[in-house]
């Protein structure tokens, strides 16, 4: 009696650390998450969802601001200091993987029941590439397509129904549309100088057969030489050189510009905003039956290589990826994943926008990817501003990014 006694008491001491044991490797492992992501977008939701299973994984959240990612993370993690997770923009993701601060996530990602390459966009999924391996998860993803006024179609005689579908109907249909005398503009885009015009002109490139290593193709003068017609001939504003994306699609919102380039990030604020019939159509292209491209925008998710706890961190991931068809419900942001259905929102105008953003996605393509893409996108940038200023003809503004463009690929 008494033995059985000891092994009873024995046994329950034994529960006890084992219990205990758990409670305080609990407590040990405690990630950290860095994203540019505010209150009302995905990644501090993930992470209060996450952090209420209790399954002894903990993540504290860091916000930081845009113009501190690349250099506040590669400090970071040239210090030792650097987060366990971070959401990078997909452009900058080969820089980390290449100079091996991204963890590779390959045998990870093979052996998981969540994370399926073949489940995701082939954009978004070749921006976590590098050198034939995936140091990254795709977050989120976007894409840009030509936003168009039906009521102002109307009102110009043009078919509200047959949008410009090639680039010289685009030019034909902006210049019927510019109206001077009610400060309407045939269209509004962004040639910033910042990435945010490369990501709107390059996918003109890509269309006429040109790419980043060959931004100087025959093709892709002809597309900046378009560009350079619709401002010279003020189809659309002066402001086009200066005004990023969220203010030139606010003119489109406002009136004032009968058709826009912009991405699906705009359909909320356009459905409150717009009091008119709007309709989305794909990128027109250089002529009919032309190959097609699109800008891919958004976040990746990954891992840095200095992470103590790799497992735990990828539990993490395999947990956002997991609620990917939430991604549109809850923050209004496409899934990087071509395997996910997003419900219809009962909003007319809006649903019929998304089908034409999830086809145009089928068409997206990375920046780069390339560890100098800040290098190369500068180079595409400065030929923007020096062929639509007048300062170069566009040819020989892009032959000048070429050259550029050389030099850092070596």
């Amino acid at each position: 009696m008494a033995i059985r006694k000891y092994a009873i008491l024995g046994a329950l001491a034994l529960a006890g650390v084992s219990l205990f044991g758990l409670s305080a490797k609990a407590e040990d492992v405690t990630l950290t998450l860095w994203s540019l992501d505010k209150d009302t977008q995905p990644a501090p939701n993930l992470v209060k969802e996450f952090n209420a299973q209790n399954n002894g994984i903990k993540i504290e959240y860091r916000l930081i601001q845009f113009d501190d990612v690349v250099t506040e993370a590669m400090r970071a993690y040239a210090t030792g200091q650097a987060p366990d997770i971070i959401a990078v923009d997909n452009p900058e993701h080969a820089m980390f993987s290449s100079r091996g601060a991204f963890l590779d996530l390959t045998d990870m990602i093979a052996k998981s029941t969540v994370i399926k390459p073949d489940n995701y966009f082939p954009g978004p999924l070749k921006s976590v590439e590098w050198e034939g391996k995936y140091f990254g998860v795709p977050k989120a993803t976007n894409t840009i397509a030509l936003y168009y006024n039906k009521d102002m179609f109307k009102a110009k005689g043009l078919d509200p129904n047959k949008p410009p579908q090639t680039w010289d109907e685009l030019v034909e249909d902006a210049r019927k549309l510019t109206d001077p005398a009610k400060n309407v503009y045939g269209l509004a885009f962004s040639a910033k100088a910042n990435e945010e015009g490369t990501f709107q002109f390059l996918p003109w490139a890509q269309m006429g057969g040109g790419s980043y290593e060959h931004i100087n193709a025959d093709g892709a003068v002809k597309a900046l030489g378009i560009w350079k017609t619709i401002m010279d001939e003020k189809l659309a504003s002066p402001d086009t050189l200066t005004r990023g994306q969220w203010d030139s699609t606010g003119t489109f919102n406002s009136g004032n510009a009968a058709m826009a380039i912009s991405g699906p990030w705009e359909l909320d604020r356009m459905t409150q905003e717009a009091k008119f019939d709007w309709g989305v159509t794909l990128l027109p292209v250089p002529k009919e039956g032309a190959e097609r491209s699109s800008a891919m925008g958004d976040f990746n998710w990954a891992i840095f290589a200095s992470s103590k706890h790799p497992a735990e961190a990828f539990k993490a991931l395999e947990y956002f990826a997991s609620q990917d068809d939430k991604m549109f419900k809850n923050f209004g942001q496409l899934p990087a994943r071509s395997d996910i259905s997003i419900p219809e929102s009962g909003q007319p105008l809006k649903d019929a926008a998304l089908k034409v953003f999830l086809e145009q996605l089928k068409y997206a393509k990375p920046r780069g990817p390339h560890p100098q893409w800040p290098k190369i996108s500068k180079a595409i940038q400065d030929a923007i501003q020096a062929a639509l200023t007048g300062q170069m003809s566009p040819k020989d503004a892009l032959d000048q990014a070429a050259d550029k463009i050389k030099a850092v690929l070596g």
